[in-house]
């Protein structure tokens, strides 16, 4: 549905629709891990940014009333190695 959504709260990377449900995405990636899992940098400030981000993008389309959650997809590319891992339903919605 919408590639980085920006407003005045912040930025969303991902909005997709998996049947009537509204799906917000955030994606993270790392090169090493030496700062840990891409989807461990989601911090409740992050989720609660998004969650604000969120409800501004249904209030502006008109989709209150469509049920939505929140995916995470961690992206690890070394030279190594790569793999990518998506997290239904990571977070519930903050306010």
């Amino acid at each position: 549905m919408e590639r980085n959504y920006r407003c005045r709260y912040g930025e969303i990377d991902l909005i997709a629709k998996d049947g009537e449900t509204i799906v917000f995405i955030e994606v993270k990636s790392r090169r090493t891990a030496a700062f840990g899992d891409p989807e461990e940098s989601v911090s409740p400030a992050k989720q609660k940014k998004i969650s604000m981000v969120a409800l501004n993008y249904l209030k502006d389309k008109g989709l209150y009333d469509r049920p939505a959650r929140f995916d995470v997809v961690s992206v690890f590319a070394s030279s190594s190695e790569q793999k990518i891992t998506l997290i239904p339903d990571a977070f519930d919605l903050i306010r």
